[in-house]
Parts: structure tokens; sequence; C-alpha cells
């Protein structure tokens, strides 16, 4: 077996894992963003948005900086395909990728799990809401996105240094 064609098949598969990661993120992020909600009082009327929930202001945080670290490593994917190097030479590198994306993971996953919990209360409560409804659907596209992100840390899982006991 070809060890560069093997190489170049195993980067190709983690860059798509990275565009189809940072893809679904920026779908959850705009959807979770541009999604609003009117509020009506004694006062009146107000426009709210996701920042007014706790739990969606933390599924924004993980979008947020699973998009950035994402966009990270897809840079470094795309430099290691051009340059057929490194961005981040030795174990260390490897590491990095491997924890990172495993921390990331995790982050994407309890997000997801955030908003899907917040919703699924309040629809018991209040059926047929549309913030609601775009607020699970976006907490549906960062599941989709944890599930690549998921993948690609058992890619970089196998790309780890062989070291003796």
């Amino acid at each position: 077996m070809d060890n560069t064609n093997s190489s170049s098949t195993f980067s190709v598969s983690v860059l798509l894992l990275r565009i189809l990661t940072l893809l679904f993120l920026l779908i959850a992020l705009i959807i979770i963003a541009i999604s609003e909600y009117t509020e009506i009082t004694y006062f009146g009327t107000t426009k709210r948005k996701f920042d007014h929930v706790q739990a969606y202001r933390y599924m924004f945080s993980t979008i947020v900086v699973g998009f950035a670290y994402n966009l990270l490593q897809l840079a470094f994917s795309i430099f290691t395909m051009v340059s057929r190097k490194r961005a981040l030479s030795g174990d260390g590198g490897y590491l990095f990728d491997f924890y990172g994306d495993k921390i990331m993971s995790y982050l994407l996953l309890s997000g997801s799990a955030a908003g899907f919990g917040f919703s699924a209360e309040l629809l018991r409560v209040v059926p047929s809401n549309p913030f609601l409804e775009k607020a699970n659907a976006s907490a549906g596209l960062l599941l989709v996105g944890f599930i690549f992100n998921a993948i690609a840390s058992i890619f970089t899982s196998f790309a780890l240094p062989k070291k003796p006991n």
C-alpha cells in the first residue's frame, strides 16, 4: 500500500469533515442569531432574541467557539495539503489536533443538548412557537456539526504517533 496515497486520502477526509462541520455550524449560527420572538408585558410588546435565554446564549457561544476552532483546523488542513508538511510539526501538532477535537466535540454536544433541553421543555408548554422551533432546528444543526467533528476526532486519533509503553 502506498503511504502517500493513504496520507492524501486521510488529509482529504479530514478536510471534508472540517468543511462539513463549518457549514453546519454556520447555518446553526445564522438561524439562532436571526430568530426573535415578541414578549408581551403590561407595558407593551418587546422584540427579544436568543440572548434573552441563557440556554440559547450558551448554545450560541459553543457554536462560535466551535466555528473558530474548526476554521483554524481548516486552515491547518489546507496548509498541510498544499505544502505537504504539517503546520504544527512534531508530536505536539498531533496531540493538539486530537485533544482539541475531543474537547470541541464535547463542547458542541453540550451546546446542542442545552438548546434541545430548553426548547423541548418550553414546547410542551407553548406548542407551535416559531422562535422555539427555529432554536430547536439550530440545536439540531449543531448536533450534526458535532457528529462531523466527532468523526474528525476519530481520524485524528489514527494519526497519533505510536509509542511503545
